[in-house]
């Protein structure tokens, strides 16, 4: 049997904000459960609140195409300020991997996130990437990158076109 190549999504987003602040936006509760879909998920289980660090997990109840799905996810890695890697541990995907990188830039930081995955349903799920999920996955970090841009941003009380 052929292996399959894992699919790679990679978005970046300048923020007007120090990269500490970033950073700690970045890893905290704020953010996740407005994205994808207003409203659509909580945290369930691990840590629920305050800054997770290398070794925590945490536990998310979410809404993703009519279905509800708990997905609980480790921070396997972190270089503070730079980067934290957060791994899935338990969930509907074979594996699911999420890099958040900070570069520190004369007036913020560049955001660079990075998500690799691969579904269990070998052929039907490279097809369902190919369809639609490479896409909804892209939604996901593109919106979720605009709100900790604005929250960074608000953080640090700068306004920027």
């Amino acid at each position: 049997m052929e292996a399959v190549e894992m699919p790679l999504l990679e978005h970046k987003q300048f923020i007007h904000a120090p990269i500490e602040v970033c950073f700690d936006v970045a890893r905290g509760f704020g953010i996740h459960p407005q994205t994808p879909l207003k409203g659509t998920g909580k945290t369930v289980g691990g840590l629920t609140e305050g800054l997770p660090g290398e070794g925590d997990c945490v536990t998310w109840e979410c809404v993703n195409f009519g279905i509800k799905q708990r997905i609980t996810s480790r921070i396997i890695f972190m270089e503070k300020p730079h980067s934290f890697v957060e791994k899935m541990v338990k969930g509907p995907f074979k594996t699911f991997i999420y890099i958040h990188q900070f570069i520190e830039e004369e007036k913020g930081t560049t955001m660079i996130d990075h998500i690799q995955y691969h579904l269990w349903l070998g052929p039907i799920g490279v097809l369902m990437d190919k369809w639609f999920l490479a896409k909804y996955f892209k939604k996901i970090i593109v919106t979720r990158s605009i709100e900790l841009k604005e929250a960074a941003e608000k953080k640090t009380n700068q306004t920027f076109d």
